[in-house]
């Protein structure tokens, strides 16, 4: 097993942080994580406090983000931030993966995609993810192809001018996303061969919300529930031979 993070050395890290954030500062600045992990199962736990902190490959540079690299059959990640302008980039190599990932502050950039070259199929994956805070750009991407399986995502949004955008290729996907707030953006592409289910309850005004399903032998369900004014909502629902309409 390669790796910057093993079971052992992850919590080294942990402490590590955590004791800077107490001595130096309220919250310590520009905390760096660097994460290469191959194995069958692997479960990581990260906290990171403070602003400007990064969550990335090795091969990440001064000025330059690249993902980290989590590959196995079985993957847990929780994470916990806590912080403005803070950096998450990471690719998941997996067949069964679950996240608890717990976001507050603002102007963070979240980007993660699972099996995003089709190696493990990534066939069970559970999702849970909390955010607290203003103009935040997250982005997800599950399965290059409509043959991976059973997605569960539960996204809840509590800020205004959030930026959400979702590209899922997988049968079987349960997505609800809870907004409440403002000027929220979200972006849903969801493709598969046996139908996905997508619920968005939102609260605030200005939003704008484009959604596509196409699923090729299968219904696709899409429920909205929106309170508050001037909202733009497009969507768009067809099969494999719909053609290319887009919002």
């Amino acid at each position: 097993m390669k790796g910057v993070i093993g079971n052992m050395n992850k919590k080294i890290i942990m402490f590590s942080l955590l004791i800077i954030g107490i001595t130096n500062s309220a919250f310590a600045d520009d905390n760096e994580i660097y994460i290469d992990q191959s194995g069958a199962s692997s479960s990581i736990d990260v906290e990171q406090l403070g602003s400007g902190n990064l969550l990335g490959g090795l091969n990440s540079q001064a000025g330059s983000l690249n993902p980290f690299d989590l590959d196995g059959t079985s993957m847990t990640l929780d994470l916990n931030f806590l912080g403005d302008s803070n950096k998450f980039l990471g690719d998941i190599f997996a067949d069964s993966s679950t996240g608890f990932f717990e976001f507050t502050g603002d102007s963070n950039t979240f980007t993660i995609q699972v099996d995003p070259t089709d190696t493990y199929s990534a066939d069970s994956s559970n999702w849970n993810v909390q955010v607290t805070g203003n103009t935040n750009t997250f982005t997800f991407n599950q399965g290059t192809n409509a043959l991976a399986e059973q997605l569960d995502l539960d996204w809840l949004v509590n800020g205004s001018s959030n930026t959400l955008s979702f590209d899922i290729d997988i049968d079987g996907a349960t997505s609800y996303l809870d907004l409440d707030g403002d000027d929220n953006s979200i972006t849903y592409d969801g493709d598969g061969y046996a139908g996905g289910y997508f619920y968005l309850d939102s609260t605030g005004n200005n939003g704008t919300f484009n959604i596509q399903q196409q699923s090729t032998l299968a219904k696709d369900y899409l429920k909205i529930i929106q309170t508050g004014n001037n909202a733009n909502i497009c969507i768009i629902q067809n099969d494999a031979s719909g053609g290319s309409t887009s919002c």
